[in-house]
């Protein structure tokens, strides 16, 4: 049986079937080419379009365009057992299983069943094109524009440090369409190929060798007025938030998955080294730095599966619990992956023992979909109101 990231219990028949399949798949397509695919800075599209064939490419859309339809819940479980083989991979389906969302979710009846289809077999790979080089946190500030020309609208600007830069065959673009602030902006769906539309070099990163990153340039880029997303301005910049949501879950799932690797990794090499004639894991302070590692693991579990439920639920506080899950395991994650590496010694740092990589791929986890400090932010806001709203209400 493929190793599993965490435990099987409580789950029912059906749960464990998905666990199970996606954590075989992982094993034997993923893990083994991991840090060949990390050294060469290779994109195993071929690998991502196999993954889809078991229904991973549009895990949560709805199955009348060929989506999963699986829950939240099921698809952080999945993006765990991949990112155990490589959070670099996993990641990036996550992000393209993102864009799928919402083009399913905002899409025209015409437009789900145009692109949808395609974005579940990976047939299309999709990219997310929300940041730029002057708007990174402060995504409201974006500058990209499309101006309305007749039966088409036109894109300039730039998007920055877009993963599947230069390969998705669609790139799910917010851009202004009105005034300043949220209420100006729209989202496009702009194809592969369109004149006018570029990409810059290949970023030179720490880590997540396994996906390109690019900025993404639109120089008078010409798309139909039938990809705008939902069919209407203004409202792009709540469908860029909406999908964040969920992409912050799998975002801290590609953590967790990464993180238990790294512990098991560790667990196994201190039981078997021995120093001053006994076992290292023999040693208190081995082990209750081990201790500490499993319950980080475990209570990043249970927030990140609470979240998931929160979000299929629709439930009023979902995006508070969405930007707590992806703050709390993305940090707590990092720094079992970190303790891990120091468990090895001097070995956790060569790339042969792979534990170098997940602490490299996991760094960045606390940096995209929203920095952590914005979701302190958010989740201080929430705090704030919350607070001010019961006070007002005892005068």
């Amino acid at each position: 049986m493929a190793e599993l990231s965490g435990s099987l219990t409580g789950l029912d028949d059906d749960e464990r079937v998905i666990v199970e399949t996606a954590a075989g798949f992982a094993a034997k397509r993923i893990a083994p080419f991991a840090r060949e695919w990390d050294a060469a800075k290779h994109f195993p599209v071929d690998v991502l379009r196999e993954a889809a064939g078991l229904g991973m490419g549009a895990v949560y859309c709805r199955e009348d365009a060929g989506g999963s339809g699986l829950r939240r819940l099921d698809g952080v479980r999945i993006f765990e057992q991949l990112a155990y083989a490589d959070p670099a991979v996993a990641a990036f389906l996550s992000i393209h299983n993102m864009c799928a969302w919402m083009v399913d979710a905002y899409g025209t009846d015409s437009q789900r069943m145009s692109w949808v289809p395609r974005l579940a077999t990976m047939e299309t790979i999709a990219s997310y094109c929300l940041t730029e080089p002057g708007a990174g946190s402060d995504a409201a500030a974006l500058a990209t524009r499309a101006r309305r020309d007749g039966d088409d609208y036109v894109l300039n600007g730039v998007k920055q440090f877009i993963s599947g830069a230069g390969s998705s065959g669609l790139y799910v673009v917010m851009a202004r369409t009105g005034g300043p602030g949220p209420k100006g902006i729209s989202t496009f769906l702009v194809e592969d190929g369109s004149p006018g539309l570029s990409f810059g070099a290949q970023e030179v990163k720490m880590g997540w060798h396994a996906q390109p990153t690019a900025q993404v340039i639109f120089d008078d880029v010409r798309v139909p007025a039938a990809n705008l997303l939902g069919g209407r301005e203004g409202i792009g910049f709540g469908i860029a938030m909406s999908g964040l949501n969920g992409g912050r879950l799998n975002i801290a799932a590609s953590s967790l998955g990464g993180a238990q690797a790294a512990f098991d990794a560790a667990a196994s090499y201190v039981a078997g080294r021995k120093a001053f004639g006994e076992s290292l894991i023999d040693e208190s302070t081995i082990r209750f730095t081990l201790a500490d590692m499993m319950t980080g693991l475990h209570t990043s579990r249970l927030t990140l599966w609470h979240a998931a439920r929160a979000l299929d639920d629709g439930a009023a506080d979902r995006v508070e619990q969405c930007a707590m899950a992806k703050r709390y395991v993305t940090d707590t994650c990092f720094t079992v992956a970190d303790q891990a590496l120091q468990l090895h010694g001097g070995y956790g740092y060569l790339s042969e023992y792979g534990i170098e990589k997940i602490v490299r791929d996991l760094r960045v986890h606390r940096i995209l979909e929203g920095t952590n400090e914005i979701m302190r932010v958010v989740l201080g806001r929430s705090v704030a109101a919350r607070f001010t709203q019961d006070q007002g209400a005892l005068r």
